[in-house]
């Protein structure tokens, strides 16, 4: 594929992306005591070298005591981290690359690590991990509110580093994203209840906060999902209908853009219509989207629920749907994480030199 709209320029928010492709946020866990070191730095900047036009980093923690479930996941809070993540504004910058972090909370999510726990309890809408599992106690008003604070200003904190935008992780299965899935957050106050519009106030309250720390022009993401890594299946949203009140309400509250995650984005999201998830989110909102979900793998090495996964599609696929407008960006993920080349080698047709993805690359920061 040679897209000539894959490699014209986009603008978020006044932020000029020199292509469409965005680095996807990947969970790595190579930050000891939550400080992103030198090689983190590298790692990102080898990408911004590559020409990706957006990188969005791992999620990093907001300050909450349980943000983050593993020791080597990065901070954004206190001095170190702070400084850690500037060497990699810095490094990015220095490769002309533009760079947003990813803010997270993990909520209710266990970290692979058992003999280690966090600072203090996990935080949930209403104590449970997944529908019907007890995990912890709900968050009071009071920790709702000084977890919006949090985020806020790590904002606040990522503008100051000179960071060029935000992304804040609302999706699979994570404490934004627990608070929209009535699965999970079985609430009975402002935050909670049957309809979307409740369970979308905290992600609602947050953006607000958000935008009042970086000011209007600051471009600011929210990424979504309806499957969670506890369910495969699970739905936030059966309808257009039902997408556009979830989706409406957080752009309303000052969302410039939305990722859209999906397992596989050649899949339609609705019977009736092939738009993929970020296809309708970018109809119903009139807000850029971005577009994500095995994008340039040849093979699926996540199979749903243990089932057989279909053949992936192919760039051409991908092309045609952006042309058509369905959504402005496409993040990818493990064929950058593969290849820091990847985005030079697409567009000069350099196809027969790219990788296969490979579970090693996971064990490294190249």
């Amino acid at each position: 594929m040679a897209s000539d709209l894959l490699f014209t320029p986009f603008d978020l928010k006044g932020l000029t992306l020199p292509n469409r492709v965005v680095m996807a946020p990947m969970t790595r866990y190579f930050s000891p005591g939550g400080v992103a070191s030198e090689d983190v730095a590298a790692y990102y900047a080898r990408r911004a070298k590559d020409q990706v036009g957006l990188i969005i980093t791992e999620g990093t923690g907001v300050d909450r005591p349980a943000s983050l479930n593993d020791p080597n996941l990065p901070r954004f809070h206190g001095e170190d981290a702070l400084a850690g993540w500037k060497g990699v504004v810095d490094a990015v910058h220095a490769e002309g690359g533009l760079i947003a972090p990813q803010l997270w909370h993990v909520g209710s999510v266990r970290g692979r690590n058992a003999d280690w726990a966090p600072p203090g309890p996990y935080d949930s809408p209403s104590g449970y991990s997944r529908p019907g599992k007890r995990f912890g106690e709900a968050m009071t008003e009071e920790e709702v509110a000084d977890a919006i604070r949090a985020f806020a200003d790590a904002a606040d904190a990522a503008k100051s580093l000179g960071f060029d935008a935000v992304e804040l992780h609302g999706a699979h299965g994570y404490l934004i994203d627990q608070f929209f899935w009535d699965g999970v957050n079985l609430r009975e106050d402002a935050y909670g209840g049957a309809d979307i519009g409740g369970r979308a106030r905290f992600a609602a309250d947050i953006l607000r906060a958000v935008r009042e720390a970086v000011g209007p022009d600051f471009p600011v993401i929210i990424r979504v999902s309806q499957w969670k890594q506890q369910d495969f299946a699970a739905r936030i949203a059966e309808t257009p209908e039902a997408l556009e009140a979830w989706l409406g309400a957080l752009v309303d509250a000052g969302a410039d853009a939305i990722h859209c995650s999906q397992r596989r984005f050649w899949e339609p999201e609705f019977e009736g219509s092939d738009l993929n998830l970020a296809g309708w989110a970018k109809k119903i909102t009139g807000v850029p989207t971005i577009t994500v979900g095995s994008v340039g793998l040849t093979n699926d090495f996540i199979s749903a629920n243990g089932g057989e996964a279909p053949e992936p599609a192919s760039l051409d696929r991908l092309e045609e749907m952006l042309d058509r407008g369905d959504f402005d960006l496409v993040a990818v993920g493990r064929a950058l994480l593969q290849d820091p080349a990847w985005v030079v080698k697409i567009r000069e047709g350099r196809h027969g030199e790219l990788a296969a993805f490979d579970r090693s690359a996971m064990a490294t920061l190249y």
